[in-house]
């Protein structure tokens, strides 16, 4: 097995007692069992509030009751989905988005669920993970918010192409995702035509074209069951990449760029994909 799951053993789930976590959980499950890894629930409680405006001793004692019977329902959950799999547990003092940010250095895939809340919702509600832990994870971070599409036929995998270094990093994933899946690959190169156009309009497809082909170039022999298919639609990136994704197992992106907070990084599509997509969203870090 290639690529960052390969080196480590350990996929992490963060779960939300407040909240349903089995449909991550099943997604997160699955993905231990195919790539071979261990399954980790992680559960963080956040530290107490100013003790200046009050004892937080029972609202701890009640998030800490809660975030260990969530972890034992999910434990055997999950070993009832896969009872061969190593399952494992943890209750961890501190905030869920630092949490599982540190538990990226070692763990081969972060999973987390999603509430499909707007940018600014999801940022400021209590809790947060989502954007924080996507935008800082050292390993591909996997946000489910529905169910994947396992009746589509044949099943596929949709990754965004724009010839930077990320989405070739991105590339790789997917690839070893549909192989693992045996699944088609679905390489998506949206085209947003630009305010002035200085040339012709198929010039500049035909540019596109040419990018996602050489971008794609020299994987098919490490990946022979894998069909590849190019597609470029004409639109807003993420518009057109959820759309790509509605009947996909899961729509990958490279992670990228400065995003709207300090010190994260979370580029603009990988962003508003968190929040459009249905489907699983997988952001990769580069290299």
């Amino acid at each position: 097995m290639s690529g960052a799951a390969g080196a480590r053993r350990e996929l992490v789930i963060g779960l939300d007692p407040a909240r349903d976590w089995r449909l991550p959980l099943a997604w997160a499950a699955d993905e231990a069992q195919r790539r071979r890894l261990a399954l980790r629930l992680v559960v963080a409680v956040p530290p107490p509030h100013d003790r200046r405006h009050g004892d937080d001793a029972p609202r701890q004692r009640a998030l800490r009751q809660a975030g260990t019977e969530a972890l034992g329902a999910g434990l055997s959950w999950a070993r009832d989905r896969h009872p061969e799999l190593a399952v494992s547990t943890d209750l961890l003092g501190g905030y869920p988005s630092a949490v599982l940010g540190s538990l990226s250095l070692e763990a081969g895939m972060v999973v987390l669920g999603s509430r499909h809340l707007s940018r600014t919702a999801e940022f400021f509600s209590a809790g947060s993970q989502v954007v924080p832990v996507a935008a800082q994870a050292t390993c591909p971070v996997v946000v489910v918010g529905d169910a994947e599409h396992t009746t589509q036929e044949p099943p596929y995998v949709v990754v965004g192409i724009d010839g930077s270094e990320p989405s070739k990093v991105a590339l790789d994933f997917a690839y070893e995702e549909a192989d693992l899946r045996g699944a088609e690959l679905h390489a998506i190169s949206v085209w947003q035509p630009p305010v002035f156009l200085l040339h012709d309009e198929e010039v500049a497809l035909q540019a596109q074209r040419r990018m996602l082909a050489e971008t794609t170039a020299g994987r098919q022999e490490k990946y022979p069951d894998v069909v590849l298919k190019h597609e470029i639609p004409i639109g807003h990136p993420v518009e057109e990449l959820a759309k790509a994704g509605e009947h996909a197992l899961a729509v990958v992106v490279g992670r990228r760029g400065r995003g709207g907070y300090s010190g994260m990084h979370l580029g603009s599509v990988a962003h508003g994909l968190l929040h459009r997509a249905h489907c699983p969203v997988v952001t990769v870090p580069g290299r």
